[in-house]
């Protein structure tokens, strides 16, 4: 839906300005697209250390991607495994570690559990992974961000160079006219990336961050239920409060 979204945000632009008797071909030019993305490249590549930027660049797809969270299936891991706990003790949890299909940060947080690490311990490092996922996401994010900040900046840049070529073609009326409509052209792309493109992607970066830091909170504190000997029923329980209305509603079903 992502790629449908921007495709839609570009069409609908194209399509008004054809719309209103203007020609596609109006709205190409190579010059502009140079300024402005020549333009962005360079500043963004000088504010931004290399390995964050290709880091950034290697995100890039994931905004155009769907991340696969099912916050209830882990509530149900959850009852399950504390299930077990409580009926053969926190060791029989090794064998969910040795599961390949677990995810890595649960693993992680078991592992100390299993190794009989101090609950407080246990969260602390947990959370302090997830500050750090967080803050990598951030810096990715911020790289658009970024780009959606010198996009405008550039296109103006274009313009008033454009313009200045107009006025050095005063002596022939026929050439204004499609001299300032391309001057104006560079402003177009830098607003329209900005907004378009960009500030887009960074935005969706920082949502999938949000979506997966709530489902490492949930993890966090369902390992700390299992640990301190919290009942099934009380932890599912408190596990709920992470879930939105719907899927409160899907669980109430099931029950």
């Amino acid at each position: 839906m992502s790629i449908v979204f921007f495709l839609f945000g570009f069409a609908a632009i194209i399509v008004a300005f054809i719309l209103e008797g203007g020609e596609l071909g109006a709205l190409l030019g190579l010059t502009p697209f140079m300024i402005v993305f020549g333009g962005c490249v360079g500043a963004v590549g000088l504010t931004t250390p290399l390995s964050i930027l290709k880091a950034a660049i290697k995100a890039m797809p994931l905004a155009f991607k769907s991340r696969k969270s099912d916050p209830v299936a882990l509530i149900n891991y959850f009852s399950e495994i504390s299930m077990k706990a409580r009926k053969n003790g926190l060791l029989v949890l090794e064998s969910e570690i040795k599961d390949e299909k677990v995810d890595k940060f649960l693993a992680f947080g078991l592992t100390q559990v299993v190794d009989g690490v101090h609950n407080e311990e246990v969260r602390n490092s947990m959370e302090s992974e997830v500050y750090s996922m967080t803050e990598r996401h951030a810096t990715r994010a911020k790289v658009f961000e970024a780009a959606g900040g010198y996009a405008p900046t550039m296109g103006i840049i274009g313009t008033v160079m454009g313009l200045v070529h107009v006025l050095g073609n005063l002596d022939d009326p026929s050439l204004l006219g499609p001299l300032i409509a391309a001057a104006f052209l560079a402003t177009l792309y830098g607003i329209s990336f900005a907004n378009l493109l960009f500030l887009p992607i960074g935005g969706k970066l920082k949502a999938l961050d949000e979506q997966e830091v709530r489902e490492k909170e949930m993890i966090i504190e369902g390992i700390s239920s299992i640990q301190k000997g919290d009942s099934p029923v009380v932890m599912r329980r408190m596990l709920e409060t992470f879930l939105d209305a719907k899927q409160k509603a899907e669980i109430g079903k099931k029950e």
